[in-house]
Formats: C-alpha cells, structure tokens, sequence
C-alpha cells in the first residue's frame, strides 16, 4: 500500500473522521464503520485532505480537466482545498465550483457558486464517499443543466465497496450507468489492512471482534 494511503488512514483516525461503532447510513444500513467528513474542521486539516484529494486525483486523472465540483454542502469545502491543493503542489490551475441548495436570485444569482461551467468543461465530481450512488443522481442534472459539458470522474475519500441499488459496487454502477470513471484515496479492504491488529498511537483500533463485525457487514451488503 503506498505510504500517501497509510498516512491518510491515520489522519482520518486522529480527525475522528473515520469511526467505529453502531452507524446507519443515509441509504438506511446499519454499518459498524461510518466516515463523516464534517469533522474536518480546521484549517490545517483541510489543507492536508486537499491534499491527499490531490494525489488521488492524479493518480486516476492527471489534472487533464477543467472543473472540480464539490456538491452542497460537504462538496463546497472539498472543492475548495483541493483546488488549492492541486494549484500549490502541481501548478495546475483548476477552476472550483459547487451548486446552492436554493438559486440565489440577486447578486451573484443561479444555481452555483464559484466558477460558472461553460460548454465542453470536463468535469470532475467530488465528495466525502458514496454508499448507495443516490447522491449522484442529484448532482449529475445540475451539471448537465449547465450546458454542452462532460461529466468524466468521480473522487470520494473512501470506496466501502458495498453494493448500491444491484449487486455491484455503487462506484462501479456510477461507472457502468453514467460513463464516469471513479476512484477513492483509500478503499475499506486498504483501511481494515492498515488497523487490523497494528497498534495506532498506543491503541489497537480494529481488533478481532470488529473485524468480524465488518465481515459480517460485508456478508450482508458487500459487492459482488
């Protein structure tokens, strides 16, 4: 596993950002794991995700496109540090931009906020990670309302490899259903690898009675 995902494993741990326990999910899953990335909170935190968003994005992508979209609300903040991210650390200009739940209709009006998307933009989507794919279906008409443009990725933090609406992964049906390719920074198989029995800071996060409550989970929702 390369060191860029170990250490963001680690820094969603220390973010509490990726936690363990009894969760349910929006698509109504009850889920030993949950990652929320509204417990990013400072400064120094956003800058280091835009990062590790960056080396994701690379990595699958390149920086060959010309819009990163964060949908509302969690997408907004997302959008923003890794554009900085991408600016700072590979000098590509990257523009950002993210749609308001409501259209603001004096000002600034419409629908987005940030950069306008114009006719041929290549888009890239960003978010925290992607259960079912029910967010998707809200976020791709909004782009697409914009005019003559191409919707070419997906980004999420982390891939729980679970299926959505069939029996494949949601990445995979997002894949197969729209024609957008996908990627996370770190998927669940990688974060169960890294905690599994390996002491973080003095602790041991994911022992043998989680790992089989995430095993079991697996057995119930996991991807073909």
């Amino acid at each position: 596993m390369e060191q860029y995902k170990q250490e963001f494993i680690e820094f969603m741990v220390d973010c509490n950002v990726l936690k363990f326990g009894d969760f349910v999910t929006k698509s109504g899953r009850k889920t030993p794991f949950f990652v929320n990335t509204g417990f990013y909170r400072t400064g120094a935190q956003l800058r280091k995700l835009g990062e590790y968003y960056a080396k994701g994005i690379q990595n699958a992508f390149g920086f060959d496109f010309d819009v990163l979209f964060g949908p509302a609300y969690k997408g907004i903040p997302l959008t923003v540090a890794t554009s900085m991210a991408i600016s700072e650390y590979y000098g590509k200009e990257i523009r950002y931009c993210s749609n308001r739940k409501e259209v603001k209709d004096h000002g600034d009006t419409g629908i987005l906020l940030g950069s306008p998307i114009e006719d041929q933009d290549r888009i890239v989507i960003i978010e925290d990670v992607t259960t079912a794919g029910t967010s998707i279906e809200e976020t791709l008409p909004i782009i697409k309302a914009q005019g003559d443009v191409h919707p070419i990725g997906l980004v999420v933090s982390v891939d729980r490899m679970e299926r959505g609406q069939g029996t494949k992964s949601a990445l995979k049906e997002i894949e197969e259903k729209y024609g957008l390719k996908t990627t996370a920074i770190v998927t669940m198989e990688e974060v169960v690898e890294h905690l599994y029995h390996r002491p973080y800071k003095g602790k041991v996060i994911i022992d043998d009675s989680l790992k089989t409550a995430i095993e079991a989970y697996y057995k119930q929702y996991g991807a073909e």
